[in-house]
């Protein structure tokens, strides 16, 4: 079996005196797209901050054959962990080629960074369309395009993918399914960070589920597809 990519033993989590994640265990293989779901409130997103290291936590986390729980957050972006945060959080003001250039801050090697960038218009051909447009300008879905475009500049191992269908219509969502799918075969390991338990287990090799700050349910995303609790509480069957 391959070494896992990220490794997550026994995570605790929270603000201040309010723990949100108890004894969280997961692990993420290369190439895989993992799902984690969960409602509103679960942890899903302190998760993701406690992997970037955003937050204090305990337990243990591996990345790449190294131990990041006490690194800081521009220590392990730079070794290829980067999230792309949930309302995308772009620049507004500034173009999409300047907001795709500030994915690349981090990166020194300017002869990869244009190589990237060639890479990143390729897969978002829209994005090229409108380099020159103010990214507030754009649609949700052409802004989503935009964050996940600027998270590629960054040059990831694992690609962190919080709520990203939040706000958009069923059609555009499967679209930028289609692109993780595509960014997965590019060699981008994904954990994909979802309410819409749906989309999340259309593209999943495998998938998590977080209650209460707790994993309740783990194994195959088309396995768990049909666990009936899973059913009963995320797909509404």
């Amino acid at each position: 079996m391959n070494e896992p990519l990220l490794l997550v033993s026994e995570l605790g989590a929270g603000y201040g005196e309010m723990p949100v994640l108890q004894d969280v265990s997961l692990r993420i293989l290369p190439g895989e797209i993992v799902a984690l779901v969960g409602s509103n409130g679960a942890g899903k997103t302190t998760l993701l901050r406690s992997l970037s290291r955003v937050i204090p936590c305990t337990g243990r986390i591996r990345f790449a054959g190294r131990e990041i729980v006490d690194m800081s957050p521009d220590h392990v972006f730079d070794l290829g962990l980067v999230q792309v945060p949930e309302g995308r959080q772009l620049f507004d003001r500034m173009t999409v080629n300047d907001n795709l250039l500030m994915g690349a801050f981090r990166r020194t090697d300017r002869a990869g960074i244009a190589g990237s960038l060639e890479r990143v218009y390729a897969l978002f051909p829209a994005m090229l369309e409108r380099r020159q447009q103010r990214a507030g300008s754009l649609s949700g879905g052409e802004q989503q395009m935009c964050a996940l475009a600027r998270a590629l500049m960054a040059s990831p191992k694992l690609l962190m993918v919080d709520e990203m269908s939040l706000g958009l219509a069923p059609s555009i969502v499967d679209l930028l399914l289609d692109m993780l799918v595509e960014i997965r075969n590019e060699g981008v390991t994904i954990l994909l960070v979802e309410q819409d338990v749906h989309s999340a287990f259309s593209i999943a090799d495998r998938a998590y589920v977080l209650e209460t700050g707790r994993v309740v349910r783990e194994g195959p995303a088309a396995q768990l597809a049909e666990d009936s609790e899973v059913k009963r509480a995320y797909l509404g069957l």
